[in-house]
């Protein structure tokens, strides 16, 4: 690790204040040239730790930039995760506040219910099928604490400052018709996204590794040298197959799985 534990600290820090005043920050990558990809993940725990501690509760995990042409934009080789926390999730057909938030995104994608601890190393697509209980269509929130651009320098946000920003993550809307994982292809599962009546984005699940519990296998393994595993109970968002779409208050999102149903909200 480049940072210090004093550096981590006043980070998460920085990005707590940032979502409570809706002011974003300055890249930390630019403040911190060294930072690595270890350190960013610190970063995020230490934000999260400080979100515990004033009463919040983890309720699973966030997988993101699953696709290759998302992680060659960045030069990554993997994707990234973040936590899902109780004050994160909000009613299916239900109002958004937009005033909680920066600058929100949205994103469709399917959400795994765990039955069943799913654990590393050496978890396969096949383990996350046996212990997930349901599949649900979903609709991810994204926000960014951090300047996407810096006004200075024009550097635009990089990797580390996505993943230290807990992967961009602030809320989620689960709907539609839960899937037992063995019922359907996964694989074939698509969306029609909509803001206000338009057609802006679709996808196949297929674009998440080729399979959307392969992402969630690589999240087990990935948080198992912590002595971490995913829980039962837990929900998990296995990362998005279509480009985010920019919302702004007054704008209704709805996205059509198909014979799965369909996830709407409403910013307000």
């Amino acid at each position: 690790m480049a940072l210090s534990n004093d550096d981590i600290r006043a980070a998460a820090e920085r990005l707590d204040r940032a979502e409570r005043t809706k002011v974003q920050i300055r890249q930390l990558s630019l403040d911190h040239p060294a930072i690595t990809i270890t350190d960013a993940y610190a970063i995020q725990g230490a934000w999260i730790e400080i979100k515990l501690a004033a009463g919040r509760r983890v309720r699973g995990h966030k997988i993101g930039l699953t696709s290759k042409a998302m992680q060659s934009q960045l030069g990554i080789g993997e994707p990234d995760s973040g936590i899902l926390l109780d004050d994160m999730f909000f009613d299916d057909g239900g109002i958004v506040p937009t005033d909680r938030f920066i600058a929100t995104r949205i994103e469709a994608e399917l959400a795994f219910v765990i039955k069943h601890r799913l654990a590393g190393p050496h978890c396969t697509i096949f383990d996350v099928l046996n212990a997930t209980d349901f599949v649900v269509p979903a609709l991810e929130i994204l926000d960014t604490r951090v300047q996407r651009v810096d006004p200075e320098t024009k550097a635009t946000r990089k990797i580390y400052d996505t993943i230290a920003d807990n992967a961009a993550n602030a809320g989620i809307v689960l709907g539609g018709r839960p899937i037992r994982p063995l019922d359907t292809d996964l694989r074939w599962i698509g969306a029609l996204a909509t803001k206000n009546g338009q057609l802006e984005e679709t996808g196949l699940a297929a674009g998440v590794l080729n399979h959307p519990a392969t992402a969630v296998a690589w999240l087990a393994n990935k948080i198992a040298p912590q002595g971490l595993a995913l829980e039962p109970g837990q929900i998990v968002l296995a990362g998005s197959f279509i480009r985010a779409i920019e919302t702004t208050k007054g704008d209704t999102i709805q996205a059509d799985f198909g014979p799965y149903g369909t996830v709407s909200c409403y910013f307000g």
